[in-house]
């Protein structure tokens, strides 16, 4: 699984610019049913060894952060603005790729140009800009027509005891769950939906959730871990190394009980490690899919995950692992219910 989420992370696709991702999926999986809705969510079909009770969907989504290029000026210097959430400060000097093919770096005024107050505060996103290495707005737009895309250029690599680091592992983990649980013999039918523009919004799983019309939903994402340094107690919020994230609230979603009691008793008997998240924070897919049409019940299962939104998510093998067994349980848990 390792070496297919690191071609996974590699493929570049921001909310609304989707289908590298979709394609890739589409050549790696083998379904029953596989169609692309109007908005770009990719809706599977696999048939189990049995039929539930109950319509079970799986979502994870497709899309990253990323940028958008606004302006160019007279220069040949590009200002953009963030899709999705990105913290200002992961951006300075950091490397992206256009969606052109070009290259750039994104900066501010040096350090020692700055003001005393400049240098105490962090750049909002309108002071920053990337050299692309133009002499001229003509050539600047040449290489990154306005509304364009551009990306973090960053590596994927393992390092320490089974740690994983790369852009857009949030959430590419997720969407390679659901690959391998369609690549399998699942014991039960399921939908499976590759959602787009989570991350402005959680567009997409609005969509997928009234087209299939689940009773149940399980959203496969990453979660933020806050199990760094000068950080201790609650304020970890979850940690690698402690198995699958199951949500009982977040800032979107009050889950449904049930499951969420259902995943931590499936968790134990199977020897699943399993944790919840100790912060009521963030939020996923499960926001718009639990108030599809007349509601749906929904259980969110995470792979804790370091840095999200940043050019180095960093997530542990065995949580993904974790995040995998339980999903797979979960199905055949959740279908006579």
């Amino acid at each position: 699984m390792n070496e297919m989420l690191k071609e996974l992370c590699v493929i570049n696709g921001a909310s609304g610019d989707e289908s590298r991702v979709r394609d890739y999926i589409c050549r790696n999986i083998t379904a029953d049913e596989v169609f692309t809705d109007n908005l770009g969510n990719l809706i599977v079909f696999k048939k189990g060894k049995n039929t539930p009770k109950n319509k079970i969907m799986f979502a994870a989504h497709m899309d990253e952060v990323g940028l958008m290029i606004t302006y160019a000026d007279g220069e040949g210097f590009l200002r953009f603005g963030a899709v999705g959430g990105i913290n200002p400060e992961v951006l300075l000097g950091r490397g992206f790729k256009l969606e052109s093919g070009a290259y750039a770096v994104c900066s501010t005024k040096a350090l020692h140009q700055q003001s005393k107050d400049e240098r105490q505060k962090i750049p909002e996103i309108s002071e920053l800009y990337l050299d692309i290495g133009a002499g001229s707005r003509e050539e600047a737009e040449k290489a990154a027509p306005l509304g364009s895309y551009a990306y973090f250029d960053a590596d994927y690599f393992e390092f320490g005891d089974g740690f994983l680091k790369g852009k857009a592992i949030d959430d590419r983990a997720g969407c390679l769950i659901m690959m391998d649980m369609i690549n399998g013999e699942p014991e039960y039918d399921a939908w499976y939906a590759f959602t787009v523009q989570e991350e402005i919004g959680t567009r997409g799983a609005a969509a997928a959730a009234f087209n299939v019309a689940p009773d149940i939903a399980f959203v496969l994402e990453t979660t933020t871990a806050c199990d760094i340094a000068g950080v201790s107690g609650a304020k970890k919020v979850c940690e690698l190394g402690k198995g699958a994230v199951v949500s009982y609230m977040d800032g979107g979603t009050l889950y449904d009980r049930g499951l969420y009691s259902l995943a931590m008793k499936t968790a134990s008997e199977n020897n699943i490690p399993v944790q919840t998240k100790t912060l009521i924070a963030g939020g996923n897919d499960s926001r718009a899919i639990h108030t599809s049409r007349s509601g749906v019940r929904t259980c969110a299962i995470s792979v804790p995950c370091r840095y999200l939104h940043s050019p180095s998510c960093v997530i542990k093998a065995s949580d993904l692992d974790a995040v995998s067994a339980l999903a797979e349980k979960m199905l055949s848990a959740a279908a006579n219910i």
